[in-house]
């Protein structure tokens, strides 16, 4: 995991490299990225999308760098969830049914019901975030960092999201059949709920924003506490594979978000389970304590020689200090692992860009050809390959790459100059160049739309 250095397909505009402020600020949402965290709520939600009758491909999950509880689904089949919600979840099932509320107001249709009010700020606001979020993949590298978006947005996002008692009452019915359909005990939703609970008598501004903009009543409550007493799964524990998971994601964002004296406090050196090393491991990297933090790490590959999130983390820890030659066969170690997984993909094509080697740079595009598959607007990874491109020589698919790298950041004029200057270098009617073509075309429709 690492802080995103500049900007990410769907939110941000600036990255920051501040830690997890005290509160978040009202003007700013900040996304995180990381493979392996992404990976766990993607394991959490899928069974719930599936019960649903949703694609889970087609709905996509971010991480909001907040301490507050809160999660909330905008701009169509977009589901983002806080890291407070995630740090403070004692254990898999509040998340898994918080998310399960969320897919309730996903399949009741409850974002198309709000009409006008969506309508008014899906230009200012939506438009934005969804623009934002191929910017928070700019970096695209595996690593919690921060991205964001600015200009004052929160009272229209709350408004926005603003849900009625009856849309609530839905969701939380939904949520309901989607956990019994999935075997899965509401009582992880009830917990949550009533931990938002004690917060009603806190004036607005101290409330958690969950609250603000999901209106919780006493009906609610008596719903899901019926639920739970009604459920055949009521008592049922998450597995011990996803309690494993989430001990994993929460140790992880601590190490990385909280300073290192509360990371001790909350895993002192006397605690020598995975998590606590893990986090331990992440904070000793950031103070920077590479020595600390690479005999952490070492110790767990010890213990699990093919996991592929240590080496990654290992592999970051080396290439962030200047050490590429040994952290490249750990992004490699990891790849392996997880030959899917677009970020881990991508740490890799950089580390093997800076060992200035011709057959590595073709590995890179290799490795880029997969994250860009998945993530088509990650400027990062379009800024790489033409990199690598130069190099090599070729330079009708430098100026593409460049041309493609702009078109992802919404900087159409440039985009379209560039592809202009790649239609001139590439072969004629070759795939390239016909792409060259639509992009300079697009480019145009969108800076006159702009202008």
């Amino acid at each position: 995991m690492r802080k995103l250095p500049i900007p990410l397909l769907l939110v941000v505009i600036l990255l920051l490299g501040a830690l997890l402020p005290q509160r978040a600020n009202a003007d700013r949402l900040q996304l995180i990225r990381d493979a392996e965290i992404e990976s766990i709520i993607r394991t959490y939600a899928t069974p719930l999308f599936q019960a649903a009758g949703l694609s889970p491909q087609g709905i996509r999950l971010y991480l909001v760098q907040d301490r507050t509880l809160n999660a909330f689904v905008a701009g169509g089949l977009n589901m983002f969830i806080n890291t407070g919600l995630l740090m403070g979840a004692e254990h898999p099932g509040q998340v898994i049914g918080v998310i399960a509320h969320e897919t309730g107001h996903i399949s009741g249709g409850h974002l198309a019901t709000r009409g006008s009010a969506l309508e008014q700020t899906r230009g200012a606001l939506i438009a934005t975030y969804l623009l934002g979020l191929g910017a928070a993949l700019a970096t695209g590298e595996p690593g919690v960092g921060v991205a964001v978006i600015s200009g004052g947005q929160d009272i229209a996002l709350r408004g926005l999201l603003q849900y009625t008692r009856t849309q609530e009452s839905s969701a939380d019915q939904a949520a309901v059949t989607l956990l019994q359909a999935t075997g899965q005990s509401p009582k992880g939703l009830q917990e949550f709920m009533e931990t938002l609970k004690g917060q009603e008598v806190l004036l607005t501004d101290n409330q958690d924003p969950y609250l603000r903009t999901h209106p919780l009543t006493q009906e609610r409550i008596d719903f899901l506490e019926q639920a739970v007493r009604e459920s055949p799964y009521a008592d049922t524990p998450p597995s011990e594979e996803l309690v494993v998971m989430h001990n994993r994601m929460r140790a992880k964002l601590i190490g990385f978000l909280l300073p290192l004296g509360q990371v001790l406090r909350t895993y002192p050196e006397s605690d020598v389970s995975l998590p606590a090393r893990y986090a331990r491991a992440i904070a000793y990297y950031r103070v920077p304590d590479i020595e600390k933090a690479l005999a952490e790490i070492d110790e767990l590959l010890a213990e699990s020689p093919g996991d592929p999130y240590f080496h990654e983390l290992r592999g970051q820890m080396l290439l962030e200090h200047g050490r590429v030659a040994e952290a490249l066969p750990e992004y490699q170690l990891a790849a392996n692992a997880l030959p899917g997984a677009p970020q881990i993909r991508q740490a890799l094509a950089k580390a093997q860009i800076q060992m200035d080697d011709r057959d590595l740079d073709r590995a890179a595009l290799d490795n880029l050809a997969e994250t860009l598959r998945q993530e088509p607007n990650n400027p990062s990874a379009w800024r790489l390959a033409a990199v690598a491109h130069g190099r090599l020589g070729d330079q009708g698919m430098t100026a593409l790459a460049l041309a493609e790298g702009a078109m992802a950041r919404g900087r159409f004029a440039e985009a379209r100059d560039r592809a202009d200057h790649a239609i001139g270098l590439l072969d004629e009617n070759s795939a390239s160049w016909l792409r060259a073509q639509d992009l300079k075309n697009e480019a145009e429709r969108r800076a006159k739309k702009d202008q």
